[in-house]
């Protein structure tokens, strides 16, 4: 099967799961445990991903540690001042968190949901502060809020299709099962999306937006993903540089993973003392499922999969050594 047809049959699957994620507060309710043990596997497993997945083959591609290094922190930078410029990265849980002051409970629930700005202060008290200061921002900053929210998780997404391109790409030129390439980065993706999407229209139903709004607004979000892949064909193709835009991608994806993951999505363990053990469990899971993958994805032929994950940094040092 072609890396287009595995693409194809990819983003069908996200636009099935962010289409779901934004139909969630209208047809389920999605508890604050339960918001947040998702949270944790998926914060665990994009780490992951970045770490066991994309940077090794960025620094391959690219064929300098350095150079791939440089790529992931313009990517971890871009992303945490484009999340500082727009607070786009919060999620919500359609039930308060039960574990809460009954007096916050009774507040948050006029809304309908509970929002997470992790831009808020960090304190010993974390619950109570961070759901008061939420419910406290002002109407004006609440009504406009699912803009900045829409616009950056559309840049987000985008970059998380190019994400998975790059990584269809790298993958399938290693050889090895096709069903398998890139698949790391697709669950990643996959399981975030829902998230991003529940996010965008919660909001927009607590600003009064109608339902028909709200669908037209998912469709859209969910089309972002298969646009990226698109995008980053247009300028792969354009490019002539062999490898080195996968490279780039893959890099700078790296580092856009590792910022929503840690800079994002794991606070959440620290916002909450209750559940802690279990959050933390969530977390290793997802770290264990990407290092799993490792051992199914595609290597190059004629080395082992022990040989082909050390290869990248073996080859860039021997190269600096060499005369």
């Amino acid at each position: 099967m072609a890396p287009g047809f595995q693409l194809a049959f990819y983003a069908v699957l996200i636009m099935t799961a962010s289409m779901a994620g934004g139909l969630a507060p209208a047809m389920m309710r999605f508890t604050h445990r339960q918001l947040h043990l998702l949270m944790s596997f998926v914060a665990g497993l994009m780490l992951g991903v970045a770490v066991f997945h994309m940077l090794p083959h960025a620094a391959e591609k690219l064929r300098s540690i350095d150079t791939a290094v440089n790529w992931l922190m313009f990517g971890l930078l871009g992303m945490f001042f484009l999340i500082r410029a727009f607070h786009f990265h919060q999620h919500v849980s359609l039930e308060p968190d039960e574990s809460l002051a009954p007096g916050i409970n009774a507040e948050s629930e006029h809304s309908g949901c509970l929002v997470h700005d992790h831009g808020h202060q960090h304190d010993h008290d974390h619950d109570a502060s961070h759901a008061h200061a939420d419910h406290h921002e002002p109407p004006s900053a609440h009504k406009l809020s699912w803009v900045g929210i829409g616009f950056g998780l559309t840049v987000h997404t985008l970059i998380d299709g190019m994400a998975l391109a790059a990584s269809v790409r790298d993958e399938a030129s290693r050889g090895g099962p096709m069903w398998f390439v890139g698949v790391a980065t697709f669950l990643a993706i996959a399981l975030h999306k829902p998230l991003d999407a529940m996010s965008i229209t919660a909001l927009m139903a607590s600003s009064g937006w109608s339902r028909g709004w709200r669908l037209g607004a998912n469709a859209t979000f969910a089309a972002m993903c298969p646009i990226g892949i698109m995008l980053f064909f247009a300028v792969d193709r354009a490019l002539t540089a062999d490898g080195v835009f996968i490279g780039a991608a893959l890099a700078f994806s790296a580092g856009v993973f590792l910022c929503i993951s840690l800079g994002d999505l794991l606070p959440e363990i620290h916002f909450h003392h209750h559940d802690r053990v279990k959050l933390s469990l969530a977390l290793l899971f997802g770290v264990l499922l990407a290092w799993c993958l490792r051992f199914i994805e595609p290597h190059d032929h004629g080395h082992s999969r022990k040989t082909a994950c050390r290869d990248p940094i073996h080859r860039v040092y021997v190269a600096r050594l060499t005369p």
